[in-house]
């Protein structure tokens, strides 16, 4: 009998999830019924752009974390799918750095290649998803936001795809509720415009610190203070960027530093990562865990070791993105139609622990690129995704890495070539730095100075 399965989420890796279901249809599989339920009015999860912090107008807390003015800040040739290339999409061999409208349109396109939509339930917002062992079967209730009203289904098996940069870590400093000024997460940060003329703190030193630094300064923020717990990013930033120790306190404007240096502010981005928030599951299936390249109990990075017919996708800390998520959407999709059978619990564990270890021994960036590039090469083994240079990936990744060391204000100008098709990108018409408009007619105008 053909099984039915609930996919949670609509963004980059649910799609990948509808897609690789509707490969295997195309070439005559019975794939059974798929349902997938999406909580936002349109597809793409956080590449799908609101103005909206905070709340939406249901009530529920905004999902998006994506900005104005975001621009990929790794090469899009390390993320390109390898059965749709961005010369298919675009009809041409584009820059290698994208801005996010770029992104996003070609995320979809492959979706509407495959006329994935029409698997989806657009609106719906998964509340809870427990598993019934007696029955064998999941039951997830959703609830349609339009009307409130509550439903619940049965599967047997759910793929959560909801992703996890959208509920924000929080820390708290001593000061902050008398700050006459706004403080808001990464998450709330939706135009770099806002700050221009402002003195600016931006906590953390992480991706997100790091872009949302440049992108204030870029837009004309009078300085920015990026203020560490551990170490440094130490970047050679433009002038008007430095980096602090960890904030010890606020009083009124000022903050205070670890290293007894101070400075008067007018806004502070607490850029300070975000949880895996997972209530809608139930407590016995619901992961639990840091950012890390490779979550405990969760067998080849998807699957629940106390169910495996409930699947997770891209629960990790990524390097990869969108090629790893096809990369699980296919190993999940062929359990699913039995076409792979997973060990037994004991075997899973011990497999999660070796994978552990060997995380554990990562001395660095370089270390964390190839541990991620065998996990994709693991789960490639098993599958029939289409063959590309993987390899080419990991030396790209690593040429990154020194280019952002060479110049944090130019590695976006650089150009690589794709793995899936030998193109090598054309070298955008205008420097980074200077590029304001962020639209995708803009981007894809090769004429210089546009």
């Amino acid at each position: 009998m053909a099984p039915r399965v609930a996919v949670i989420g609509a963004g980059p890796c649910g799609l990948a999830q509808l897609h690789a279901f509707e490969e295997a249809r195309a070439q005559g599989a019975d794939v059974g019924e798929i349902v997938c339920f999406e909580r936002q009015r349109d597809w793409g999860g956080l590449w799908n752009y609101t103005w909206r912090t905070g709340l939406d107008e249901y009530g529920d807390p905004v999902h998006g974390s994506m900005y104005r003015y975001l621009w990929s800040n790794g090469p899009k040739e390390c993320l390109e799918f390898a059965d749709y290339t961005f010369d298919e999409h675009f009809g041409k061999a584009i820059p290698s750095f994208p801005p996010r409208e770029v992104l996003y349109d070609y995320i979809v396109g492959r979706a509407k290649k495959n006329n994935v939509r029409q698997f989806i339930q657009f609106n719906t917002a998964v509340r809870g998803v427990s598993h019934d062992e007696e029955a064998g079967r999941f039951t997830v209730t959703v609830q349609t936001r339009d009307d409130h009203r509550t439903r619940s289904e049965t599967f047997d098996h759910v793929i959560v795809a909801s992703g996890h940069f959208s509920t924000p870590n929080l820390p708290a400093f001593e000061g902050f509720a008398r700050f006459p000024g706004r403080i808001m997460h990464s998450h709330d940060f939706r135009d770099a415009q806002e700050f221009s003329g402002r003195d600016l703190l931006v906590i953390g030193s992480s991706y997100s610190a790091e872009d949302i630094a440049l992108q204030a300064k870029k837009y004309g923020a009078a300085s920015v203070t990026i203020s560490y717990r551990t170490k440094p990013m130490g970047f050679g930033w433009p002038d008007g960027i430095e980096e602090v120790p960890l904030l010890s306190k606020m009083d009124g404007k000022v903050a205070y530093f670890a290293d007894g240096t101070s400075r008067a502010v007018d806004a502070i981005v607490l850029c300070t990562g975000y949880q895996h928030s997972l209530g809608f599951i139930a407590d016995d299936l619901r992961l639990r865990t840091d950012n890390v390249l490779y979550p405990d109990n969760l067998y080849k990075g998807i699957f629940w070791v106390g169910n495996p017919n409930l699947m997770y996708l891209g629960m990790q800390d990524q390097y990869y993105t969108f090629t790893m998520f096809d990369g699980q959407a296919w190993y999940a999709r062929d359990y699913v139609l039995g076409r792979i059978s997973l060990p037994s619990r004991e075997e899973m564990v011990a497999d999660i622990a070796r994978w552990r270890r060997r995380l554990d021994a990562c001395a660095g960036a370089f270390d964390e690129i190839d541990f991620q590039a065998d996990y994709l090469a693991d789960l490639y083994e098993a599958v029939d995704y289409p063959a590309y240079d993987l390899d080419l990936t990991r030396a790209h990744f690593k040429t990154w890495e020194h280019h952002k060391e060479e110049g944090i204000t130019t590695y976006r100008d650089r150009s690589f070539s794709s793995p899936c098709t030998g193109t090598s990108a054309p070298v955008h018409h205008t420097r980074w730095w200077e590029a304001l408009d962020d639209s995708m007619s803009a981007f894809l105008d090769m004429r210089p100075g546009v």
